[in-house]
């Protein structure tokens, strides 16, 4: 099975066209880069803000607060 559409390797390559895999696919996989990239960047922003919403819940009661600040 071939993914560059080069049936045989006795040609010039100064004459073939791109030799890499999965070629006229680039713009489908920066799409889905991009798309994936976005995604996990919205995810870590909510999963971040969870995680400090917990702990300021946990931890971030008047008295603590005060006593955090005072301690010094």
């Amino acid at each position: 099975m071939s993914t560059t559409g080069i049936e045989s390797w006795a040609v010039d390559l100064a004459n073939v066209g791109a030799v890499y895999p999965f070629q006229g696919l680039e713009v489908i996989m920066v799409l889905i880069g991009v798309i994936f990239w976005i995604y996990w960047h919205v995810w870590c922003i909510r999963w971040e803000k969870a995680y400090q919403e917990e702990k300021i819940r946990q931890h971030g009661t008047p008295e603590n607060i005060k006593k955090a600040l005072d301690a010094e």
